[in-house]
């Protein structure tokens, strides 16, 4: 008998500044742990932002806080693992909210599963992507594709992946991404010199999240749809 797949619901949240998407998942992970809501996917797009996670170096860092007022980009330092990292227009970012008590509570596993989930879409378009012994993210040749840090809490997942689709590159020449480098950051548009439709790399994107992980997704319309109403609201 085939065991049941576990549901997973998947909401494309569109285009959000960094801190509403921020926000949202701590409200989804606390949810989560209270077995409130399923499992969760999360798709957006940011607005130009830079993160720095709990392994930043300041260095990293190659412009004031003031420049990139300036430019218009956001910075926060938040608690995910990992460096620096840039997210922006024609980037594709997904926010699993994910109980590893369901999936072996084996961290290295989810990275390494988040990995592949990005190279088997990679390979759609005929990119040789695959990892890097010693670097989390994906990589094809020396180019970093996609950046992945993550935070636990309680086991319920949160942060996740950022893929660069048609991303313009020059602005990770603002920081030294992840803390890397000797090796530059590419994108699908790099690699294949033409662009990709988003919405077509979103559903590749879907479709792998649920094969790896062993999940039926469920799309939602919006967010508002899964999370609970306050106790007293109708």
């Amino acid at each position: 008998m085939t065991e049941k797949l576990k549901k997973l619901v998947s909401v494309d949240l569109g285009r959000t500044d960094y801190k509403t998407a921020w926000d949202l998942q701590k409200k989804l992970v606390e949810l989560r742990q209270k077995e409130e809501i399923p499992d969760v996917l999360l798709f957006t797009e940011h607005n130009p932002v830079i993160t720095m996670g709990r392994a930043s170096s300041a260095g990293n860092l190659l412009c004031s806080p003031e420049e990139l007022k300036k430019k218009n980009i956001e910075l926060f330092e938040i608690e995910r693992g990992g460096d620096v990292t840039f997210h922006g227009l024609g980037q594709l970012v997904i926010y699993p909210i994910l109980d590893l008590n369901e999936h072996g509570r084996d961290l290295h596993r989810y990275l390494r599963n988040l990995e592949k989930t990005i190279i088997d879409v990679l390979k759609e378009y005929g990119i040789d992507a695959g990892a890097k012994e010693g670097l989390t993210g994906v990589w094809a040749g020396n180019h970093k594709l996609a950046a992945i840090g993550v935070a636990v809490s309680r086991w319920i997942t949160y942060h996740g992946a950022a893929l660069n689709i048609n991303t313009d590159l020059d602005y990770f020449k603002l920081i030294t991404p992840c803390g890397i480098s000797e090796f530059p950051v590419g994108s699908i548009k790099s690699m294949i010199g033409d662009e990709v439709d988003p919405d077509e790399v979103k559903n590749r994107l879907e479709k792998s999240f649920a094969n790896t992980f062993d999940f039926i997704i469920e799309p939602a319309e919006s967010i508002d749809s899964i999370v609970p109403e306050p106790a007293g609201c109708r």
